[in-house]
C-alpha cells in the first residue's frame, strides 16, 4: 500500500481544493490530510482564516477523497507525521517547489502544478467568497504580491495584465496563473479586484477604469502624483460602492500600527519633531527616468505616511530640498521639511544617496526609536531622559508585508467599508499633495 500525505488551510473549500486531494489521491492507495490549526496558521503569518478548524475538518471530511485526517499543530510536525504513518509520497501544491525537499530524506516528495482553469463563475456559483485578483504589472513588486498572496485566506491571484502580452504570459507561466489577459478590459471583465503595480505614470488611469467597471482596487504607491487625481480617484471610488487602497504596506503593519497608537497617546507627551528615513540604491531603471520617476515619487510615501499618521494632515509649510545631478532627469535625494502649527518634520529619501534609515518621534517628556529598515517595524524602544526607563517593544512582520495590506484590502470588501482606519483617504491624498508640492519646489535644488 502507497500511504500519501498532503497538508492544507482548506478555508472556505472550492473546487480548487478538490482538485488538488483528487490528484493527491491518485499518487497512492491512502491518503492523509493535514489540516493546520489555528494557532499554527497565526503563528505561520497565515491572516484572514475564515473558518475554525473544526469547520475546516469538516470541509475535508465531506470531501469523501481523505481516508485519513489530522490537524497540523506546529513547524516540524510534518517529519514526525511521515516517520510515525509510514508514508510514501509528502506532496503540495507546486506553488512550494523546493520548499519542502528536506523531506526526501524521509519520502518521495512531489509538487502537484497548481490548479488552473477554475473560473470565477465556478467560485461565485460555489458561494466561497473566494475573491478574484488580477495583477497589473508583472515586476519585482509584482512577483512579491503573487507570493505574499499565499499566506491571505480567501483571495487567489490568478490572472495578470501587462501592456507587453508575451511579459504578461512568462509571468504567468512562472506563477502558474489561470491567464495572462491581452486587454485590460479583458482583465477588468475577470476578476472582482485588481492589484495595479505597473509603473507611477500609468497607477490612475488603470484605477480610474477599474473603478467605471465597478472592480475595487489596491493600487501601488504613489497611487496618483497629484492630490487632484488622488481627490478624484476616491470620489468616484465611493460614488461607484468599491474599495480603493493605497498599497503602504507599512501602514497595515502590526508593529507600525502600535508605533502610531503608542506615539499618539502621550506616552512621550506632546510630539514635537517627527524625522524618517529611507534610502535605497538604484544605478539604473525606470526610477531614475523622468518624468515619474525620483527619489521622492518612489520612496517618500514612506516617511511621509509616518509624518501625517503622527501630525496629521494640515501643513503650513512645505518646501523641498533636492539633489540632481547633472547627468540626471531626476532627483537622486531629498529632504521635505514640514510644519504645522505645534510641530516639524523631516523626511530624505534617496535613491543615489546611502543614510541611515531610521524613525524618530521626539516628544516633550521623551522619544521613540525605530531602527533601520524602520518601514518594516518589528522593533521600537520608548527612550526617556533617564536611560533606565527604556521600553522595547517587540512585533511580527512576516515575509515581504504585502500580506497585510491585501489582508486589510479584503476585509474592507467583505466588510462593504468604504475607508482603512489604518490609511485614510484624506491622509493618502495630503501624502499626494507634499510629493506633489516637493516635485515641482525648484527654491533649493542642487546638482
Amino acid at each position: 500500500m502507497t500511504r500519501v500525505i498532503t497538508y492544507g488551510t482548506f478555508d472556505l473549500f472550492h473546487d480548487g481544493h478538490r482538485r488538488i486531494l483528487e490528484r493527491a489521491r491518485a499518487l497512492g492507495d491512502h491518503l492523509i490530510v493535514g489540516v493546520t490549526s489555528d494557532a499554527y496558521d497565526e503563528s505561520r503569518g497565515k491572516l484572514d482564516v475564515v473558518q475554525s478548524v473544526v469547520d475546516r475538518i469538516e470541509n475535508v471530511r465531506r470531501s469523501g477523497l481523505a481516508d485519513e485526517i489530522i490537524v497540523e499543530e506546529y513547524q516540524g510536525q510534518k517529519i514526525r507525521d511521515i516517520v510515525e504513518r509510514n508514508v510514501d509520497v509528502f506532496t503540495v501544491g507546486s506553488d512550494w517547489v523546493g520548499k519542502f525537499d528536506y523531506l526526501g530524506e524521509y519520502c518521495r516528495v512531489v509538487y502537484l502544478e497548481r490548479t488552473r482553469g477554475v473560473s470565477s463563475t465556478e467560485l461565485r456559483a460555489e458561494g466561497v467568497g473566494i475573491l478574484r485578483i488580477g495583477i497589473v504589472g508583472a515586476g519585482r513588486i509584482a512577483n512579491r504580491f503573487v507570493a505574499e498572496a499565499r499566506y491571505v485566506s480567501g483571495v487567489t491571484v490568478d490572472s495578470v495584465f501587462t501592456k507587453s502580452f508575451e511579459h504578461a504570459a512568462q509571468f504567468a507561466d512562472r506563477h502558474e496563473l489561470r491567464v495572462a489577459h491581452e486587454t485590460f478590459d479583458q482583465m477588468l471583465a475577470d476578476v472582482d479586484a485588481i492589484y495595479v503595480a505597473s509603473p507611477h505614470g500609468t497607477h490612475v488611469d488603470y484605477t480610474r477604469r477599474a473603478i467605471q467597471a465597478g472592480v475595487h482596487v489596491l493600487c501601488e504607491k504613489p497611487m496618483a502624483l497629484t492630490s487632484t487625481d488622488a481627490a478624484a480617484l476616491y470620489a468616484e471610488a465611493g460614488a461607484a460602492n468599491v474599495v480603493l487602497l493605497e498599497a503602504l504596506k507599512t501602514a497595515q503593519a502590526p508593529g507600525f500600527r502600535r508605533l502610531v497608537t503608542l506615539a499618539r497617546s502621550g506616552t512621550i507627551g506632546k510630539i514635537r519633531s517627527v524625522e524618517a528615513t529611507f534610502t535605497k540604491l538604484v544605478p539604473t531603471g525606470r526610477e531614475r527616468q523622468a518624468p515619474d520617476g525620483g527619489a521622492i515619487s518612489e520612496l517618500a510615501s514612506y516617511p511621509l505616511l509616518a509624518i501625517v499618521k503622527l501630525l496629521g494632515t494640515e501643513f503650513t509649510d512645505i518646501r523641498a530640498t533636492r539633489l540632481i545631478p547633472e547627468d540626471s532627469g531626476v532627483e537622486t535625494f531629498a529632504r521635505i521639511d514640514l510644519r504645522t502649527d505645534h510641530a516639524v518634520a523631516s523626511a530624505r529619501v534617496g535613491i543615489g544617496v546611502k543614510a541611515e534609515g531610521d524613525l524618530i518621534i521626539a516628544g516633550e517628556q521623551g522619544y521613540l526609536y525605530v531602527p533601520a529598515p524602520w518601514w518594516l517595524t518589528s522593533y521600537f524602544e520608548e527612550r526617556f531622559e533617564s536611560p533606565g526607563a527604556t521600553r522595547r517593544h517587540y512585533f511580527r512582520f512576516d515575509g515581504d508585508g504585502l500580506r497585510y495590506e491585501i489582508s486589510e484590502f479584503i476585509q474592507l470588501i467583505r466588510q462593504q467599508r468604504s475607508s482603512s482606519h489604518h490609511l485614510t483617504a484624506s491622509e493618502s491624498i495630503a501624502i499626494a499633495q507634499i510629493i506633489e508640492t516637493a516635485r515641482g519646489d525648484n527654491r533649493a535644488v542642487l546638482s
